[in-house]
């Protein structure tokens, strides 16, 4: 298995994970997964010293085996169609139906910074537990004297939200009041594909043909959840800004004409 193309920092390009690590990702015990090592239902890790290093191709197995397992599939049924896929056989469809389903949602590339780094991207506003606050919302994780960031598009908003005033505590606050909600809105979108999943019955797969098809709606359903969330999030700020905002600028714009430069003064 080859290692991650590491970073001008050294840290890996992508997530690299130790047993108990994988575990926790995947949702799954260390047991296990040491008992689908020895099934031969994921590859070995890579040998750094003593330590055996996961990646995210090791995540990714994991949860489609949580996924067939539980659909009803039994641990044979899976050794079975594992073993077809590395063994070659034509089943190209149904690799990507597994590449579909648990592939990264996201193209970003984690991060590394430096304490200093974080400081002159935020200002004042990295206060011990604003980032304390950002490591238990996932955003930051320890990382050797630094920290990395998962999303650095997310840090870098948060950054110009902070440094525009708005105190980051706030910022962090609903990001997490929002998690919830988001998952919620995810949890439907899912369900959507797991009910054309269901038509071919209870812990089948679907037939050959149907396997594209399903793998395509895998695939467009991504940007256009996205599409969906981000219009609903667009109108609801409207009304938002509408109902909280609108009287206030209407006073300032009367001040403004009541004030010595405006009608009323002249």
């Amino acid at each position: 298995m080859p290692a991650p193309k590491p970073t001008a920092r050294g840290t890996p390009a992508y997530p690299e994970y130790t047993i108990d690590e994988l575990a926790r990702a995947a949702g799954t015990t260390v047991r296990n997964i040491r008992s689908y090592q020895d099934r031969g239902l994921i590859d070995p890790p890579e040998r750094r010293g003593r330590v055996g290093i996961y990646t995210q191709t090791h995540l990714g197995r994991l949860r489609l085996i949580n996924h067939l397992l539980a659909r009803g599939y039994t641990l044979a049924n899976i050794m079975e169609l594992l073993k077809a896929i590395v063994e070659g056989h034509d089943l190209r469809s149904i690799l990507g139906l597994e590449s579909a389903i648990s592939s990264p949602w996201t193209s970003e590339s984690p991060r590394h910074y430096s304490y200093l780094a974080l400081a002159r991207l935020f200002g004042r506003a990295v206060s011990r537990p604003a980032l304390a606050k950002a490591i238990a919302l996932g955003l930051l994780e320890p990382d050797g004297f630094g920290y990395l960031a998962r999303s650095p598009r997310a840090l870098q908003a948060g950054a110009e939200i902070a440094r525009a005033g708005f105190p980051l505590e706030d910022v962090l606050g609903i990001i997490e009041h929002a998690r919830s909600h988001f998952q919620a809105v995810s949890d439907r979108i899912v369900a959507m594909v797991v009910r054309e999943l269901d038509k071919f019955g209870d812990g089948n797969l679907p037939p050959p043909q149907d396997v594209p098809r399903l793998v395509d709606i895998l695939w467009r359903i991504r940007p256009l959840a996205m599409v969906a969330v981000e219009t609903e999030m667009m109108r609801a700020l409207e009304i938002s800004a509408n109902k909280y905002l609108g009287d206030r600028v209407a006073a300032i714009l009367e001040h403004l004409q009541d004030g010595p430069g405006g009608k009323a003064g002249k």
